[in-house]
């Protein structure tokens, strides 16, 4: 899929009205759609139209945004911590297992920062940052666009050993459920609308090959696994092959953002163990779900958006907690934090 550097009129329309729902309040404690309004009213453009030119050649970096906003979500929440690079004080997320050779995006991240400290000064936040760039995201692939609650501020430290218990892509539905509602996505919605993101982007074969090899170390394949799509992807992923050999989620429409993905599951063509598990777990509640989401788009639509709230409210740092980084990369230095009341950056 390729896009234009500049927004369609839908495509901007549906933006336009988020940035439209913006409005400042750094003494604000809740998160809400117009934080930026005032401060910075084209937040939304500003990232839009780099991700506009990105996908131009690099048809991944929509779903590999989403994904890091998922994995600073699930990490002592929203605070982009995921961005943070290795310091003296701790080790970088981007080196736990789940993320290390994999994330991916964070020089798109880079830029985005740059040009919006160009025009709001120490004003929004890399968590607030993250959040929009997954919602713009999904709009420029096909998907839903909704109002995005904004006001987060970010944390101050990374946390390696906690990135390393995301969910996994082996996982079963036991563990899956677990997983989310440790991190309070208690519903069983919210498990099958956020793994609906898998509807676009990549996978690595060493992540799928169990599955067609050696699945739960019984020298065979996955039963589940639709035959004729386990010989395409024996082709793709041979054994013993190289594991960094990249397969689509979602072998119909890979760069998209529909609910293909659901169709694929109840078909046995969900690529990875942890997608397949919502519908091939007998008399598991996640069955219903994704033959709904598969029927009907506009409930996926409707459920994915609501997740992403939801997800997107995990332990928010607002008001004074936290700073507004400068770098997305690094804390900010004590030389340059500055009183709450001077109107701009102060940590804890």
């Amino acid at each position: 899929m390729v896009v234009s550097p500049t927004f369609s009129g839908s495509v901007m329309g549906a933006l336009t009205l988020g940035c439209l729902l913006l409005q400042a309040s750094n003494s604000n404690a809740q998160l809400t759609p117009n934080f930026y309004s005032r401060t910075c009213p084209r937040v939304f453009d500003i990232i839009g139209n780099i991700i506009g030119r990105e996908l131009g050649s690099d048809p991944r970096i929509t779903a590999s945004l989403i994904r890091l906003h998922f994995h600073d979500c699930f990490v002592n929440g929203c605070d982009a911590s995921i961005l943070l690079d290795n310091s003296t004080s701790f080790r970088t997320e981007k080196d736990a297992l789940p993320n290390a050779n994999s994330a991916r995006g964070f020089n798109v991240i880079d830029r985005m920062k740059t040009q919006i400290e160009r025009a709001c000064p120490r004003t929004v936040s890399c968590a607030d940052i993250l959040t929009i760039a997954s919602q713009v995201s999904v709009v420029l692939s096909g998907g839903p666009s909704w109002s995005v609650p904004l006001g987060r501020r970010d944390g101050l430290q990374a946390f390696f050993a906690e990135a390393n218990n995301l969910p996994s892509p082996f996982a079963t539905l036991d563990e899956l459920k677990a997983n989310f509602s440790s991190v309070g996505l208690d519903r069983t919605s919210d498990l099958v609308a956020l793994s609906g993101a898998h509807t676009f982007g990549r996978a690595q074969c060493q992540l799928v090959t169990p599955r067609l090899y050696n699945f739960n170390n019984t020298n065979g394949p996955d039963p589940s696994l639709d035959t004729t799509y386990l010989t395409q992807l024996r082709a793709l992923c041979p054994e013993n092959g190289d594991g960094t050999v990249l397969a689509n989620f979602d072998p119909v429409t890979p760069n998209t953002f529909d609910n293909q993905y659901y169709t694929n599951l109840r078909n046995g063509r969900g690529l990875i163990q942890s997608d397949q598990e919502l519908f091939s777990t007998p008399q598991a509640d996640t069955i219903s779900l994704v033959e709904q989401y598969s029927s009907n788009r506009s409930v996926f639509f409707r459920a994915f958006i609501e997740a992403m709230i939801r997800m997107g409210d995990l332990k928010p740092l607002t008001g004074n907690q936290g700073e507004i980084r400068l770098n997305c990369r690094v804390v900010n230095s004590r030389r340059s934090v500055e009183n709450e009341d001077d109107g701009v950056v102060s940590s804890i």
